[in-house]
């Protein structure tokens, strides 16, 4: 087992370090972080460590997280009366704004968003919410998405879509909510394959770097990115709603996530 210890914690050393940054830079304390980790160490040796596909009793759990049974039943107990986190209304932001660029009824033939009235029968940005909102009211969406900038109004009231994807403003709650999410599914890609059986596929985790670009290279570079990578994600996200199932049961979510690299 200390054959594994040492490099998974200088391996998590590499990958907190960007976490203590926005930690950090956010006011929190150590103090307050390890309340987190405990109540994460909890969360998931409970929910990913049962043996023969059982909950993970109060004793395992105490013996892989090191903790007394006693704190592991006090923070079990908080675990459940914990609200929890959604991005509900980040995802319906993200589906409304998909929909706009890919659905046939509310883009020209060139395949570019109409410019859609505030109200009325389709195509408008209410009915357009109306199908792939969620429930989100659209007054609520259309203030979100203006805020964000990812729509904008034109001097005749018409709707014009910015952006294909809903980003927060910098640094603002959502923001961070959202950034926790994106390290969550990289790592989650990470552990994955770390730790899956011969028999089973990697997924799909790659990185293309050079340590020896010159620093005045780094405008073509976003060029070429918001020419390239854009273009890529977008035909992703049009092969995924080609082959979306409005039957929920059992289906699973499905994605590809892409970050630039610098250092």
């Amino acid at each position: 087992m200390e054959n594994y210890q040492s490099p998974a914690l200088h391996a998590f050393r590499l990958l907190f370090r960007p976490v203590a940054r926005i930690l950090l830079r956010a006011g929190v304390t150590w103090k307050e972080l390890t309340k987190v980790g405990k109540l994460t160490y909890v969360e998931v040796a409970s929910q990913e460590f049962g043996i023969r596909g059982r909950p993970t009793n109060i004793s395992r759990v105490a013996i892989l997280t090191g903790m007394t049974r006693r704190e592991v039943r006090r923070i079990r107990d908080m675990l459940e009366r914990e609200e929890i986190v959604t991005f509900e209304r980040m995802n319906s932001a993200s589906r409304v704004l998909s929909g706009w660029f890919s659905d046939r009824d509310y883009t020209d033939s060139l395949g570019e968003p109409l410019r859609l009235a505030a109200a009325g029968a389709s195509p408008s940005f209410e009915a357009l919410c109306a199908n792939y909102s969620g429930g989100v009211a659209p007054s609520t969406m259309l203030k979100e998405l203006k805020h964000v900038g990812a729509v904008v109004e034109d001097s005749n009231g018409a709707l014009i879509a910015q952006t294909r994807y809903y980003m927060p403003v910098l640094m603002d709650p959502e923001q961070m909510e959202r950034s926790g999410s994106v390290m969550e599914d990289l790592g989650e890609t990470i552990a994955y394959n770390l730790h899956r059986s011969a028999d089973q596929q990697a997924r799909f985790e790659r990185r293309a770097t050079n340590t020896r670009i010159a620093p005045d290279k780094l405008p073509e570079f976003k060029k070429f990115l918001d020419r390239e990578g854009q273009s890529f994600l977008e035909r992703v996200d049009e092969w995924l709603n080609e082959h979306e199932d409005e039957d929920a049961t059992g289906n699973m979510r499905l994605g590809l996530g892409m970050y630039w690299i610098q250092g």
